[in-house]
């Protein structure tokens, strides 16, 4: 995979990743549960469970542009990144938790329209270093 296939998939995956992480903790506030250490060691338990029963890969491939492979491989990531916010505000009440939840989805949508930047950027750096790999079509 080239590098620039490689930014593309990595920043879809990471916005996915955080944008699973911001439904759990929005359906958790939703759900009136409070931020808890209880709550992070069952987040945490959760992102356990999906490591070891992550699938091996190469049964769906690409749809849409997305990796769902690789997504399938690093959703236990999505528990865990969501348990991160929680253990800074532990106490926070159902609605803060809920804000968090908003907070992780904004960063994973902040990633996502950030893409064409990171693009840009390693076209630059490519550029001045002389590196005159190959070029993609839709630029």
């Amino acid at each position: 995979m080239n590098t620039e296939m490689a930014i593309r998939s990595g920043t879809m995956q990471v916005t996915a990743l955080l944008l699973v992480a911001s439904g759990l903790l929005l359906a958790l506030g939703f759900a009136g549960v409070p931020a808890s250490v209880p709550l992070v060691g069952l987040l945490l338990a959760f992102a356990v469970g999906l490591y070891l029963t992550r699938p091996d890969g190469g049964e769906f491939g690409y749809v849409v542009g997305l990796d769902v492979d690789s997504l399938l491989e690093s959703l236990w990531l999505a528990p865990a990144i969501a348990a991160v916010p929680l253990l800074f505000e532990l106490g926070a009440t159902p609605e803060e938790v809920q804000a968090l939840g908003g907070l992780l989805g904004l960063a994973g949508m902040v990633n996502y329209f950030l893409r064409p930047l990171y693009l840009l950027l390693y076209s630059v750096v490519s550029s001045l270093s002389g590196d005159s790999g190959p070029k993609s079509a839709d630029r």
